[in-house]
């Protein structure tokens, strides 16, 4: 990842993850996503079978702030953005989804409120949402 041609972050085998906060988000939200990223089993074992975490692997996170993940488009041709956190609180709590991490593994990031040019080679392909919202129903 680089912002104007200058690489702010970079892993090898791991997990790209596009953060957005969203109004009304809290700590626990962040507590759980945090739990999720250096817990979530999609790498494949010895069977093939998607089985072990980034941890299990000597994996890395790339966290990336992205308010566009709010963007709502059902109106109009041009996205509004009402449902993503304003940038004080946005940042809080990347900030923390990004410290309760660290302890499991790399984090690389990138760089808040920036332009930013991402490049990623998905292998697999496993894409996923990850919506706090749904963490009252698992852990």
């Amino acid at each position: 990842m680089s912002v104007d041609n200058e690489v702010v972050g970079s892993i090898g085998t791991g997990l790209l993850v596009l953060l957005g906060v969203k109004v009304g988000d809290i700590d626990a939200d962040a507590d759980w996503i945090a739990r999720k990223c250096v817990g979530l089993r999609v790498f494949q074992d010895d069977r093939g079978r998607m089985n072990r975490a980034v941890t299990d692997v000597d994996g890395a996170l790339l966290i990336v702030s992205q308010f566009t993940l709010y963007g709502d488009v059902g109106k109009g041709r041009r996205p509004g953005f009402d449902r993503a956190a304003d940038p004080t609180e946005a940042k809080r709590l990347y900030r923390r989804v990004i410290d309760l991490c660290r302890p499991y593994c790399p984090v690389a990031t990138g760089r808040f409120q920036a332009t930013m040019r991402v490049s990623l080679v998905n292998e697999g392909p496993v894409t996923l949402l990850i919506d706090s919202d749904e963490r009252g129903r698992s852990t």
